[in-house]
């Protein structure tokens, strides 16, 4: 058995691990890598193998740093199977087709700029026909139903508690007379989060690859999340302003819904409007209520409570997909909620937000989850006096607050207890899609637990054992 680590190795961008078992190639995700525009448009349109020779590939979840380049993947001649959970191929649709949609506009914008200079058009990295395209290569299976995916190969997909439809790959092989069992941890979620059940433990094995997205850093418990959100809403009302969340469009917002129903609930908070401005969301939030074998006891209690309780909606929130609807927010006065996306600032309808309410001191901008270096949603972060958006600067006179306890990612100590529950017989780790500071700090946690082999690849690197 050999495993190619192409992909979110000492960085946590463009997932990507190649197996190459009874001489059949299966890939382990295909995210986009995302960076500086010029190199993610090379690494991304040039996959680093041959398409049409691989067997099969296996997706752990939806988010795009894991699945956003398969469009490109099928569009390039692969021609197997891409097993997923059904949760997950339904959030795949929904998401590699907005991601396309970016694409295609963000390329019309450059070809404006490269035809000023008398520089030839560039393409997409892949449109949304391509996208649509793709869709037909997914395989869902159930968690829990083993299935053989190539020669002596067979999958199981156990609960990582990470978004919807995430999930742990188990792989049991068979190769030259040996039994081997190996699994990867796509991205680990967290104990006792809304919404979704609890991280599962798999059964003993041998190999395991993991990621290491917080390996040196702490999260916030939930409880003090959601106090400190209770704080900011009543401060910010009591002021007589907004408060604009930027959040991710798949699990952060369906979360702070959840939690904000609970709240008004509970009146905690004032009954004061609350929006969710961005048609991912509102879309993902359609799929999260398609999906309750996702959920876990304490969303199914909240749901048998009240007569057709739905903890995504209730009177006070509104989700807005039109351009009109949303641009009529830029005229609210009264105290309200705005939720959009995107999560770091980039893109989408939450710079128009941010553009129209930064300037008063009256208003919050909260922040829930880690921004990237070089981000809008950093920079805010930071607390700079200007900030830029759409080319214009802008004083940033509101309120920044931050709560990081929403994050959907185990830190340290939950993934060193993780690997703590599944280390009888384990043999080694491969530590991946974690910058480099934080996969090496990981690593050095699971060597104290007694692991024989702890590894941090490097981009490129090929095992063989």
């Amino acid at each position: 058995m050999k495993i190619a680590f192409l992909g979110a190795i000492r960085t946590v961008t463009g997932s990507m691990h190649l197996l190459t078992i009874n001489g059949q190639r299966i890939l382990l995700e295909c995210g986009l890598f995302q960076g500086r525009r010029q190199e993610s448009y090379e690494r991304n349109r040039n996959l680093p193998f041959d398409a049409a020779s691989l067997d099969a590939m296996i997706l752990s979840h939806a988010h795009i740093d894991h699945s956003g380049n398969i469009p490109n993947l099928v569009k390039s001649g692969f021609q197997g199977n891409i097993y997923s959970t059904f949760a997950t191929r339904d959030l795949a649709s929904a998401m590699l087709r907005d991601s396309a949609h970016i694409q295609e506009q963000d390329v019309a914008y450059v070809n404006k700029k490269r035809a000023r200079k008398g520089l030839p058009p560039v393409e997409p990295i892949y449109t949304r026909q391509d996208a649509v395209n793709s869709l037909n290569a997914f395989v869902g299976i159930g968690y829990h139903r083993t299935v053989p995916v190539a020669d002596g190969v067979r999958l199981t997909f156990y609960d990582a508690g990470h978004i919807l439809g995430s999930a742990i790959v188990v792989l049991d092989i068979e190769e030259n007379g040996r039994t081997h069992r190996l699994a990867f941890s796509g991205d680990l979620g967290r104990k006792e989060r809304p919404i979704l059940r609890d991280p599962e433990i798999i059964p003993p094995i041998e190999t395991l690859i993991t990621e290491s997205t917080y390996g040196n850093r702490h999260h916030e418990t939930f409880e003090e999340a959601d106090r400190e959100l209770r704080r900011v809403v009543n401060e910010t009302y009591q002021r007589g302003g907004k408060v604009i969340i930027p959040a991710f469009s798949v699990g952060r917002t369906q979360e702070i819904v959840y939690t904000l129903h609970q709240l008004t609930e509970a009146r905690k908070i004032p009954e004061l409007p609350i929006f969710v401005d961005s048609p991912l969301s509102t879309n993902v939030t359609e799929i999260f209520r398609l999906h309750p074998e996702c959920f876990d006891e304490e969303i199914n209690e909240f749901i048998a409570a009240g007569n057709n309780r739905d903890p995504f909606g209730f009177h006070r929130l509104r989700y807005i997909r039109h351009v009109e609807d949303s641009k009529a927010l830029n005229f609210l006065r009264e105290p309200a909620i705005i939720i959009s996306a995107s999560g770091m600032c980039e893109a989408g309808r939450i710079l128009h937000h941010l553009k129209n309410n930064i300037e008063d001191p009256r208003n919050t901008v909260l922040i829930v989850g880690w921004q990237s270096p070089n981000t809008l949603g950093r920079r805010l972060v930071e607390r700079r006096q200007k900030v830029r958006i759409f080319g214009e600067e802008y004083d940033l006179r509101a309120r920044v607050e931050a709560i990081y306890g929403f994050s959907a990612h185990a830190d340290r100590e939950e993934l060193l207890d993780y690997v703590r529950e599944v280390s009888h017989g384990l043999q080694r780790v491969f530590v991946v899609h974690g910058e480099e500071e934080s996969s090496l700090s990981l690593a050095d946690g699971i060597r104290t637990l007694g692991v024989p082999e702890v590894f941090v690849p490097e981009p490129g690197d090929e095992v063989e054992f």
